[in-house]
């Protein structure tokens, strides 16, 4: 396995350069991830909006870490359904690899979340009777819950090649994982912020993050966050006077005795 660090520049890589002809949507996906995160070190889950990223929705999804070096498919795109014939929300995304490269794909999930760190897998499909030769690139992009904790992951998984007879599960030639390092320190030292934190938070600084976001979105609640949009505002009709009714006028004192009617 090779680690890189973001901090190693300077090289121009046409190995680079030739994953983005033969894989536009990795490339398409990592550029959304690197403007949505700026400064940061990891953008939020709340923060994506598939509309930005339509170009690359049949091959995208999001996993959910629920135990060290394992994460399921919380959403995934046609192109991960068509590869293994059914329906891959909700199952463990080892399921898409070869049983004796399961442990390489949770070691490797396990660093994009501990990290947190980016990490790019070279695939190759499995071969067999009626599964030509395939290609593949699996992307895997941290991302923060709720709860300011690193257990999600964005990732784009791109084929070349037939797809032939499903399932089709891969092997893993290379994996690239590369540390993220944060580019600006937060203004506040004392604020906790998913971005300043290289391990899960605590439940304390969980709760801490979550007051801090449902106050920042009490303020702005007029301005679309993330996949929500704004309440539309309802002002309730004049009462209207029943038809035929004549209009009444009741006089008052300042002392609150009632006067009369007309």
């Amino acid at each position: 396995m090779e680690h890189q660090d973001d901090s190693t520049r300077g090289v121009v890589s046409l190995m680079q350069y030739h994953n983005d002809i033969r894989f536009p949507a990795v490339h398409a996906l990592r550029r959304y991830w690197d403007d949505l995160r700026g400064p940061r070190q990891v953008p939020s889950r709340a923060e994506v909006d598939p509309r930005a990223i339509e170009e690359t929705l049949e091959y995208a999804f999001i996993l959910e870490r629920i135990a060290p070096g394992v994460g399921r498919f919380r959403l995934a795109g046609m192109h991960l359904n068509d590869l293994m014939g059914m329906e891959v929300r909700g199952m463990p995304c080892t399921s898409m690899f070869m049983p004796e490269h399961r442990a390489t794909l949770s070691r490797v999930l396990e660093d994009v979340f501990a990290g947190p760190s980016t990490a790019l897998l070279t695939l190759a499909g499995e071969r067999g009777v009626g599964r030509p030769p395939m290609d593949g690139q699996m992307l895997l992009l941290p991302l923060t819950s709720d709860f300011g904790d690193v257990t999600r992951v964005l990732g784009c998984l791109c084929t070349i090649g037939p797809i032939g007879r499903s399932p089709r599960r891969f092997l893993v030639k290379e994996e690239v994982v590369r540390p993220i390092r944060v580019g600006e320190k937060s203004e506040n030292p004392d604020a906790v912020t998913p971005e300043a934190m290289g391990s899960p938070l605590t439940r304390e600084q969980r709760l801490k993050v979550r007051r801090t976001t449902e106050a920042d979105d009490t303020r702005e609640s007029a301005t679309p966050h993330g996949l929500g949009e704004p309440a539309a505002s309802y002002t309730p009709p004049a009462p209207r006077a029943e038809e035929g009714a004549k209009p009444r006028l009741r006089l008052v004192r300042s002392e609150g005795e009632v006067v009369g009617h007309d």
